[in-house]
């Protein structure tokens, strides 16, 4: 079996390397990774410059682009045959709910996914501990499972891992999609030199927490697995659109 490994945190990333550290010993890896923190870039691709693809001295590759081009760049110009899978992370800290929208993580794996390569997005929901190893080990678990008994169809799935030991861990859970309240107000502050900038705030917390939700089975120690798809059409509104432009 052969992966594409990317992320949204850089190439230097601990997360990058220690899903690189463990899916090795159950497949062939090449990694393609964005060359600084990308966070936030969402599904961005670079068009007004061209690209350069380096390799760094521990073997994986880095573009001076969005986690987007990574994959994009490795499955079109660089790899000669298609990876089986593509798995983007171990991202340091959650992309659930509203924040896959943003979230470079999901963007390499969505990308992945738009060229029909079945994709995995790993985030640990977490910006302080740190058990990357247990967020690895799912993954693992999830492409072991995905060689044993390949999924009917190209499937994009985000997964949460809780930052907790492995054994801590209670259970798996699909889950859907929460919602958060708006994002806190940008911050205001001023440069040595005078000049005013703003920092983009905070997200929000959490609105819908409901059963089924990604944020309640984090909260609960268990892993969220969020199949995601692409269509944006609200169809329940195709109708009415209708009916307003007639």
């Amino acid at each position: 079996m052969r992966i594409l490994l990317s992320n949204d945190d850089g190439y230097f990333a601990p997360g990058l390397a220690c899903l690189a550290e463990a899916l090795s010993a159950i497949a062939d890896i090449i990694v393609v990774a964005p060359e600084r923190d990308r966070s936030g870039s969402s599904n961005s691709l670079t068009l007004d410059r061209p690209l350069s693809l380096q390799k760094s001295h521990n073997g994986f590759y880095y573009v001076n682009g969005t986690p987007t081009d990574c994959v994009h760049l490795a499955v079109t110009g660089m790899l000669d045959t298609l990876p089986d899978m593509v798995v983007s992370g171990i991202n340091d800290g959650a992309n659930m709910g509203d924040d896959t929208i943003y979230s470079g993580t999901v963007a390499a794996a969505t990308e992945g996914f738009l060229l029909g390569i079945p994709s995995l997005a790993i985030s640990l929901a977490s910006f302080s501990t740190g058990n990357f190893s247990t967020a690895a080990r799912i993954a693992t678990e999830m492409v072991q499972r995905f060689e044993k008994d390949k999924f009917h169809g190209t499937v994009l799935l985000n997964v949460n891992v809780p930052d907790v030991a492995y054994d801590e861990l209670q259970g798996i859970e699909v889950t859907r999609l929460g919602r958060r309240h708006k994002a806190e107000p940008v911050v205001k502050s001023q440069t040595p030199r005078g000049e005013t900038v703003y920092w983009v705030g905070a997200a929000g917390p959490a609105q819908d927490i409901g059963e089924g939700t990604d944020f309640l089975a984090v909260q609960r120690n268990r892993v969220s697995v969020t199949p995601l798809q692409i269509d944006l059409t609200r169809y329940g509104q195709l109708d009415a659109v209708k009916q307003w432009l007639k």
